[in-house]
């Protein structure tokens, strides 16, 4: 079946099959199922709800009004989501690399062709709606709270569910690992009760590799944020990270840090929904 469906894929990349009534179309479905295939048996719940709605998902996505560059980032965006919906989907192999002393903990795991990925997890107290709010809805603002991240900018929208960004962090303590920049596609989801934020990098003609700044690769990562089955105004808060920081940096130290990126991340995101509460209940003079 996979090397039917990649046939089929690659036949969109001539123009004279591009216009064909539903080519592109029937190669998106055929793409899903074939990762729908490959996601093997026992998926978690959520997981499984996912593939059920996301179900002929990229069939969905309206041709009219996209034009060739537009479409190309839209499937890009998708195929970050279900990648690591897949990689998500996997519960064995995960390696605990740390545990914070409230319990957010950080696990690893090495996959064929990706290298080494990452996954946060940890329980907030607001709810999935509020932080989807502040993660997709104020990306912009995130160098405000978080220290990693020096900016963040959208380069592009393209529909309702996706943009391009330009992202710069911060330089490590000690410069450990400097500046970096990333240019990413991210697709923002919500199904049923469960938001997503998925992502990868790519290109885009806005804003090119900067001198003296490394240009960084990531993906897939995701965010998934889901009601917590106890309290469902709690989030059950996972993110998972793969990167590659490019530059001649030890492994050893890679893995530190990026452990330590996702833990810090989720207290400086505690911090700001804090704030954020504490504003909307200061009285008006």
């Amino acid at each position: 079946m996979l090397p039917a469906t990649f046939k089929l894929c690659a036949g969109i990349s001539y123009r004279h099959m591009r216009n064909m009534t539903g080519l592109r179309k029937n190669a998106m479905v055929a793409i899903h199922h074939e990762l729908y295939r490959l996601a093997g048996p026992g998926p978690s719940n959520w997981i499984s709800q996912v593939h059920r709605r996301n179900s002929l998902l990229s069939s969905q996505i309206k041709e009219e009004g996209y034009n060739e560059e537009e479409m190309s980032y839209l499937k890009q965006g998708e195929d970050a989501l279900q990648k690591a919906i897949r990689i998500l989907s996997e519960q064995d192999g995960w390696t605990t690399e740390t545990v914070a002393a409230n319990g957010d903990k950080v696990l690893s795991k090495v996959l064929p062709h990706v290298g080494k990925v990452f996954k946060l997890e940890v329980m907030l107290e607001q709810h999935p709606d509020d932080l989807y709010k502040e993660l997709v809805g104020n990306m912009e603002q995130m160098g405000e709270w978080n220290p990693n991240v020096k900016e963040v900018k959208i380069l592009q929208k393209i529909g309702q569910d996706t943009m391009i960004t330009h992202e710069v962090s911060a330089e490590t303590p000690g410069n450990v690992v400097g500046p970096r920049d990333f240019v990413s596609v991210r697709c923002a989801k919500r199904r049923g009760s469960t938001c997503f934020l998925a992502g990868m990098s790519t290109q885009h003609p806005k804003m090119p590799e900067q001198r003296g700044v490394v240009r960084a690769e990531n993906g897939p990562t995701c965010i998934v944020m889901k009601p917590c089955a106890e309290d469902p105004n709690k989030t059950k808060f996972t993110w998972l990270l793969s990167i590659d920081l490019k530059g001649w940096i030890p492994k050893t130290i890679i893995n530190k840090v990026l452990a330590q990126t996702q833990v810090d991340f989720a207290s400086h995101l505690r911090k700001r929904m804090a704030n954020n509460v504490s504003v909307e209940m200061s009285p008006a003079w």
